[in-house]
């Protein structure tokens, strides 16, 4: 994700994108951009999806890749016990646009953030936040946990998001059903947010800060 370059244009054939995820008319599509392991915490996505209440399907985007299908299997089932549609779209999804085998479209991640009403991030443990920041580049509000990255170098610079910490709260559920019905308040927040990002972890301001350690090491100034 490079700020503070503009996002891409849609994909060719933007409606297209939601009928192959197979959200239906009248459906939200809340997106999980990450890949299936325990530390991401897609229960608490799937309890979110339910408790809402809102006809949704979620969509995650990527596979286990190379740490096995137990916890896979783990959400499929907990998916099943709260009725909710959990679609497993890493075949769909990809790095760029293509086709698969068997004819279907392959979309890039950039294709299906603009078509998301919520992105969730429920992660217990992450590095920093790849898809925190991609998120915000694609202006979508954001359902996060307060993992120590987030809760330590990023909440506190202003951004706007439904955060919750560790489980989902009746006040999560509010602000999320409002932060939905209400789109202008949304666009506001995504707004504030894409700021934010570009003031603080733009490629430019990672130049000057590299700049500067360089120079404090090396003894030159810039």
């Amino acid at each position: 994700t490079r700020l503070p370059q503009p996002p891409p244009p849609p994909a060719d054939d933007p409606g297209t994108v939601r009928a192959d995820l197979g959200v239906g008319a009248g459906e939200r599509l809340f997106l999980q951009p990450t890949r299936v392991i325990q530390r991401k915490g897609i229960e608490h996505a799937i309890e979110l999806t339910r408790r809402l209440g809102f006809p949704a399907k979620l969509i995650i985007s990527h596979a286990a890749g190379d740490e096995g299908t137990e916890y896979e299997q783990r959400v499929r089932e907990f998916a099943h016990l709260l009725g909710v549609d959990v679609r497993f779209e890493a075949a769909l999804v990809g790095e760029r646009r293509g086709v698969t085998p068997d004819g279907r479209r392959v979309y890039s991640l950039g294709d299906v953030y603009p078509h998301a009403d919520l992105v969730t991030y429920p992660s217990s443990l992450e590095g920093f936040g790849n898809a925190f920041l991609e998120a915000v580049y694609y202006r979508r509000p954001i359902v996060v946990n307060n993992y120590s990255i987030y809760e330590v170098d990023i909440k506190p610079k202003g951004f706007r998001t439904i955060w919750f910490d560790g489980f989902i709260s009746e006040a999560t559920l509010r602000q999320a059903r409002h932060i939905l019905e209400n789109p202008a308040e949304a666009e506001a927040w995504a707004e504030q947010n894409y700021q934010l990002a570009r003031r603080h972890f733009s490629f430019s301001v990672l130049e000057r800060r590299l700049q500067a350690l360089l120079g404090d090491c090396f003894g030159y100034a810039d």
